[in-house]
């Protein structure tokens, strides 16, 4: 039987046992429990006896691709080198594969043509093999996909050996051929981005004051600024320049699903930027700052403060965020943070309650009924590029990698710049 051992570091139990590796040669493998130790204790036997019945992964033969991707994103899917919305979205990939039968696959049994029809089923939908129907996935989602496909067959080739080479390398993206009605009365330009216009802006900012709902201050950053959902929310006090009218981007609030922990870390790009912004906004965070002043009175001893606590895992580090009554005490480690998005009592406003808000507002207001939150960043950027915003400009203040994305992805916004330079032949004709 091998022999195991269970310890505590941070909030959380590991175990740990001595398993035999590919080689053949005693190796000591640790993985992380919970915060209990006796249900860390029951993992470290039901291990232990798995490895017994040769059901844990320790020789190669016995790897499936189910399992290469748990150790693939146990030990390369790391927060400091991905944002924190980037690695959740892996993982929730990785969930989507393991539920396929390819998951089940031995690892060394795998080929190019395994994973080949299993994107062709992404990409084209048709019938999973339980008998029921797979949607087609959009462009980005296959993406996802094949990133995580990829990394972690690079993974299993390199650290950790357990096959030769890449099968991930032969499978093409496919997708279906776009087809078109020669004779079709509609217009060619089709709108893929949704914006509101100023009208559906007004309407849904009228709702949310009605309410006196927290979400609106969110909302309102996001329409006059673009910024994403998370990086609204983790804005603080410090990153605001009321007097010169910017702000700046620095990280993003996120809830870990498989945390279940509320985190703030890098933005999407892992990069600061600058954005400045209108007297409008300059206006509406003025007044939340006086009203937030004017909360920490009303409520007295049960305003909240908010905190962030650092949390190292293994090589990982999060930063989990709590919202504290004023009168509890401060446990070690929580350093205070200026949140701008608050509720009423002080405590944060997580992108999770915008979210729901924005739900709701599709139901109640008439004309909002496809709208989402990210809809606010697709306006803003429309608002811009239409009015005469270089492009350049637009990309630095939304922190694309490149403008050929905010051009590629905004496309439709730039419908009345293009009919606006086809007139100049007007003044080519009239000699002007």
């Amino acid at each position: 039987m091998a022999k195991g051992s269970v310890r505590k570091k941070g909030k959380k139990w590991y175990y740990r046992f001595y398993v035999e590796d590919e080689s053949g040669k005693q190796v000591q493998k640790e993985y992380v429990g919970t915060e209990s130790k006796s249900e860390t204790e029951a993992m470290l036997r039901k291990a232990m006896e798995d490895y017994e019945e040769k059901k844990f992964v320790a020789k190669s033969e016995n790897a499936t691709l189910g399992k290469l991707l748990d150790m693939w994103v146990e030990e390369e899917l790391k927060p400091g080198n991905l944002s924190n919305g980037t690695v959740m979205s892996y993982q929730g990939v990785v969930n989507r594969i393991k539920q396929h039968p390819i998951g089940e696959r031995k690892l060394k049994t795998v080929t190019a043509d395994h994973l080949q029809a299993y994107m062709d089923l992404l990409s084209f939908g048709g019938t999973n093999p339980d008998g029921t129907t797979a949607k087609a996935l959009s462009k980005g989602y296959l993406r996802l996909f094949s990133a995580v496909l990829q990394g972690a067959f690079r993974f299993a080739v390199f650290p950790k050996r357990l096959i030769t080479f890449n099968p991930m390398q032969y499978v093409v993206m496919r997708g279906k051929k776009e087809e078109y009605d020669l004779f079709s009365d509609e217009d060619s330009d089709t709108v893929s981005k949704p914006t509101l216009d100023y009208e559906q802006y007004c309407k849904l900012e009228e709702f949310l004051k009605a309410k006196d709902n927290p979400a609106l201050l969110p909302i309102q950053i996001a329409y006059y600024t673009g910024l994403r959902i998370g990086e609204v929310c983790a804005l603080t006090w410090q990153d605001i320049n009321l007097d010169e009218q910017y702000l700046t981007v620095r990280r993003s609030i996120r809830y870990n699903g498989d945390r279940h922990k509320t985190e703030i870390g890098a933005t999407k790009r892992k990069k600061i930027r600058t954005v400045d912004f209108c007297d409008t906004l300059a206006a509406i965070l003025k007044a939340a700052k006086t009203e937030q002043h004017k909360n920490r009175f009303r409520y007295g001893e049960l305003y909240n403060l908010n905190y962030y606590f650092e949390v190292k895992e293994k090589d990982r580090t999060y930063y989990e965020v709590y919202s504290l009554p004023r009168t509890e005490e401060v446990p070690d480690g929580y350093k205070e943070i200026s949140f701008v998005c608050l509720r009423p009592d002080g405590a944060y406003e997580a992108p999770s309650t915008v979210g729901i808000m924005c739900r709701t507002a599709r139901k109640k207001v008439e004309g909002l009924e496809d709208f989402h939150f990210h809809m606010l960043r697709h306006t803003y950027t429309s608002n811009l590029l239409a009015n005469g915003a270089a492009p350049k400009d637009v990309q630095e203040l939304l922190g694309h990698a490149d403008v050929s994305t905010t051009m590629n992805i905004y496309a439709h916004a730039t419908r009345e710049a293009k009919r606006t330079s086809a007139r100049l032949m007007d003044k080519v004709v009239g000699g002007e």
